[in-house]
């Protein structure tokens, strides 16, 4: 069951008061439905949809995540995340490193028992991230239009628990990121995937440079896109 949870307000986490500021974050939805990429595609997640991002990529399809979105104490999501019975939880953006707060929710999510990933962007440090979690880092490429912001130095970070993810838009794009590939020993530290960016470059041709290239990394599809398109809270 796929569902959009309402904001979190002082009544109706049955509160009196509203937390303080220092224990909350800015939430834009939090919802039951498959994973769609990266290893744990396909498998009933819970999102935790953080508002706010300081990138701003040509081919973002979340960007109702910029601006808006209710203030949620981290006890509230730790409710809500329960109230939907699943173990795997995805914290995501926007870019969720952008509030602090973000690694507070993860450790208390870890302490909970879940089984925690992180999307973010790469561009903010993620050195902080509980280690428990798996960082699924999104390596910008040349035609996202952000890719002077990556931060070279997570990749140094990344754990075989890890996960770096490069968005294709080009051809351009692919020879860039196999480049990376090479030449940071990326296979070595962690699971890479490829995908594209949807609607701009054929599936098929990717698959095929990968297996001309035999490059040791995972091609993938967006499920929830494939399933859904662009629905939000799907």
């Amino acid at each position: 069951m796929n569902t959009i949870t309402a904001p979190a307000t002082a009544s109706s986490a049955g509160r009196s008061a509203a937390p303080a500021p220092e224990e909350r974050l800015k939430i834009t939805e939090i919802f039951l439905s498959l994973q769609g990429e990266a290893l744990d595609s396909g498998r009933p997640t819970v999102f935790v949809r953080l508002t706010g991002c300081p990138l701003r990529c040509q081919y973002c399809d979340t960007a109702y995540a910029f601006h808006g979105g209710q203030w949620w104490s981290i006890d509230a999501v730790l409710a809500e995340v329960a109230r939907h019975g699943v173990r795997h939880v995805c914290v995501t953006g926007g870019e969720p490193l952008a509030q602090k707060r973000c690694l507070a929710l993860l450790r208390c999510l870890c302490d909970a028992g879940h089984r925690v990933s992180l999307e973010t962007s790469g561009a903010l440090d993620i050195g902080a991230v509980d280690p428990r979690v798996s960082r699924v880092v999104d390596l910008k490429t040349p035609h996202s239009g952000e890719m002077d912001r990556n931060r070279l130095e997570n990749l140094r970070l990344l754990a075989p628990h890890d996960q770096v993810k490069f968005v294709l838009c080009s051809r351009e794009d692919y020879e860039w990121a196999r480049a990376m590939l090479r030449k940071h020993d990326l296979a070595s530290r962690c699971e890479v995937l490829m995908s594209v960016s949807f609607g701009q470059l054929a599936p098929v041709d990717v698959a095929d440079w990968i297996v001309a290239d035999r490059l040791d990394v995972r091609f993938q599809m967006q499920l929830h896109k494939l399933l859904w398109n662009d629905a939000q809270g799907r």
